[in-house]
């Protein structure tokens, strides 16, 4: 989560270049009540598979896969439904729309929390990559791999959409 007014600036401003240039959708979060933005997510390496035409399946696919990620949200809406909504919006939005195979996730393996997140939404876990990116504390981090495939999407959507009727 970008602390202060230059570290978001920053955030923003890395997230937009990467939209802009085919690389990323990002999305802020923002509570219906009263407008104010809580936190951030986004689709990124949005991937599509070099098929031969005669072998796609579904020539209308936007991509194959992607992942969803950059997630974060202000200390207030931690715990709250925000994540889940947004998940099941972007995860709608993943397989229903652009026809995806996979959505995965990355995140810290240290960090219980957002494993436990990822877990409840539905994410299956897959293992650890070594050293897969620098961490928020500078440091190469081991990444926990989490998916959800296209075959898994309607008891993920049932899954989510149970979890915000209970909230």
């Amino acid at each position: 989560m970008p602390q202060g007014e230059e570290q978001v600036r920053t955030y923003v401003e890395q997230a937009l270049s990467l939209a802009a240039s085919g690389r990323a959708l990002p999305f802020a979060t923002v509570r219906q009540r009263d407008g104010v933005v809580i936190g951030s997510t986004r689709f990124f390496d949005l991937e599509r598979w070099p098929w031969p035409r005669e072998r796609r399946a579904r020539p209308d696919a936007v991509y194959d896969t992607c992942e969803i990620g950059y997630t974060w949200l202000a200390p207030a809406a931690i715990r709250t439904a925000a994540n889940t909504e947004a998940k099941l919006l972007m995860l709608t939005h993943a397989f229903e729309t652009w026809g995806l195979r996979a959505v995965t996730f990355h995140t810290d393996a240290r960090n219980a929390r957002s494993r436990a997140a990822i877990e409840r939404i539905g994410g299956q876990f897959e293992g650890i990559l070594r050293s897969h990116r620098l961490a928020v504390d500078f440091v190469p981090r081991d990444s926990a791999r989490y998916s959800i495939v296209e075959s898994e999407w309607p008891g993920v959507k049932e899954r989510l959409a149970r979890l915000l009727r209970s909230a």
